[in-house]
């Protein structure tokens, strides 16, 4: 009966540790670890684009098409928009809750959106319609 006890928890611990790293997208050149140990993120510039009333992520509907997953200061967020812009984020529920999801990236000085939380999985420019799946 122990070892299934010790089973369970290293299952539970895995599957955890797996949740954990895919709460990040390796190679997104918007996040950078400094020498000093600190993290600075990116976020998509605003300026350019022509920007509609940001949406609350805390509204029913403002997700449509699906949550966008932007690495932000604070850590992974669910945002409305790839801006991340104040009151169109919230926590990442990525791992816990299924739902339609894009994820913002930077490769070199592109802006783009993946279908998983993975660089080799279907990236296109944040400028073109993206197919959101849901995770």
């Amino acid at each position: 009966m122990k070892q299934l006890g010790f089973f369970v928890i290293g299952a539970v611990l895995a599957i955890a540790a797996g949740n954990a790293c895919a709460q990040y997208v390796k190679g997104n050149e918007a996040v950078k670890l400094m020498p000093d140990g600190t993290k600075r993120v990116e976020t998509p510039p605003t300026a350019g684009a022509v920007l509609a009333r940001p949406c609350p992520a805390a509204q029913a509907g403002c997700a449509g098409g699906g949550w966008k997953m932007v690495e932000t200061q604070a850590g992974l967020m669910e945002c409305t928009e790839i801006y991340a812009r104040p009151l169109t984020c919230r926590a990442s529920t990525f791992g816990t809750e299924k739902r339609s999801r894009l994820w913002i990236v930077k490769q070199g000085s592109q802006w783009l959106q993946c279908q998983q939380p993975d660089l080799g999985s279907k990236c296109v420019s944040t400028k073109t319609l993206a197919i959101a799946v849901v995770q």
